[in-house]
């Protein structure tokens, strides 16, 4: 079996005695299932490298397999390739913001399992936040106003983002995925727990508020999000692999290095985060 030793008081663990190269079978795949819900993300330290098609059947032991709205040619649709040069000098990428992965789809994915294949000689680090802890940081007062309303997340808005970097470019069409609205306040569909379910990538207003009230509302709120106690830091080592329980999770690639960062990640497919609503004609606010 498997040891895992909690890394904060909020959030994460190292775990032992796995080689994920290997095939995982049966009770192996639920307790590392139930490790991931216990501990909202699971660092699995200097591992083989993983071919495409190891990694591909790693994430296929817990669900179906997301494709990314990242795609590359020649890569396979599942896969996405973060490959950052010099993050320093070009601090315009997305993954720099704490977000939970493409909440502008209707089943946001389950989870992501990342592993580092070349790291620069410093920094890369990356942080995981806990939205459990985030929402039970805020004041009783604040919790009961934000249960109960929604937000709408958009890939446009994305989309308006990348259009002047250089950088990874989205692959689908924003015809077929219009703005939708997922609760502020969620439920996690496994655990019951409530969570805080906004994020700076994808969610682009309050619905039902004035603009600049959603505007506040949500600054404070990634600002929040933000707070050390609600968080675990991860120091790349060559081969780690993470895997985050993205409905409960948050994260943010630090872009404080020089030199080559590349990263392989393979991502879950999940069922929606309490009951998402898509709007075709209504105009959404964008930032």
């Amino acid at each position: 079996m498997f040891k895992v030793t909690p890394l904060s008081g909020a959030i994460g663990a190292d775990v032992h005695g796995l080689d994920l190269s290997r095939p995982l079978h049966g009770e192996m795949i639920g307790s590392v299932r139930q490790a991931l819900l216990d501990h909202l993300v699971l660092f699995f330290r200097e591992q083989k490298i993983l071919s495409v098609e190891q990694h591909n059947a790693l994430a296929r032991c817990f669900g179906e397999l997301e494709v990314t709205p990242f795609q590359r040619e020649g890569v396979a649709p599942t896969l996405l390739l973060i490959d950052q040069l010099d993050a320093r000098m070009n601090s315009n990428s997305q993954g720099a913001n704490f977000h939970c992965d493409n909440t502008f789809r209707p089943n946001p994915p389950m989870g992501a399992l990342l592993q580092a294949h070349i790291l620069p000689e410093r920094g890369g680090d990356t942080c995981f936040a806990s939205m459990y802890a985030a929402l039970d940081g805020l004041s009783e007062r604040m919790r009961r106003y934000l249960d109960g309303l929604e937000a709408w997340h958009s890939l446009e808005q994305m989309k308006i983002r990348l259009a002047n970097t250089t950088g990874t470019k989205l692959s689908l069409n924003l015809d077929d995925w219009p703005a939708i609205k997922h609760p502020v306040v969620a439920a996690h569909p496994e655990t019951g727990r409530k969570l805080l379910n906004v994020n700076y990538n994808w969610t682009t207003c309050i619905d039902g508020v004035s603009q600049a009230e959603s505007d506040a509302i949500l600054k404070y709120l990634y600002e929040h999000i933000r707070r050390p106690e609600f968080q675990v830091r991860l120091r790349w080592n060559v081969g780690d692999i993470a895997f985050w329980d993205n409905r409960s999770v948050q994260h943010c690639a630090v872009a404080d290095y020089e030199g080559r960062r590349l990263m392989q990640r393979v991502a879950v497919a999940g069922e929606p985060v309490g009951d998402a609503v898509a709007h075709r004609k209504m105009a959404i606010p964008l930032h």
